[in-house]
């Protein structure tokens, strides 16, 4: 999938409120999933601690959700080590 202008725009949203709640994760990268080439995988790194890991993973799932429902785009933030 390319990234269009829009779909930029929305990325950086996610990333940016991922950013804001948990400051200590940092964008690695943003790739196609090799399951489904269009959905997009933004990879961060992952919280150190379980607890705020698993936080992490239900906000950007809501964040992704909204995507979804108001825009079409399937994005998934995957946290990495």
């Amino acid at each position: 999938m390319r990234l269009n202008h829009k779909l930029e725009e929305l990325v950086e949203g996610v990333v940016s409120s991922i950013r804001k709640k948990y400051p200590e994760t940092q964008l690695v990268e943003i790739t196609e999933s090799p399951e489904n080439p269009d959905t997009l995988w933004v990879c961060v790194t992952a919280p150190d601690d379980e607890e705020r890991e698993i936080e992490l993973r239900s906000f950007a799932a809501e964040k992704c959700t909204d995507v979804l429902c108001d825009y079409g785009y399937h994005i998934l933030v995957m946290p990495i080590y």
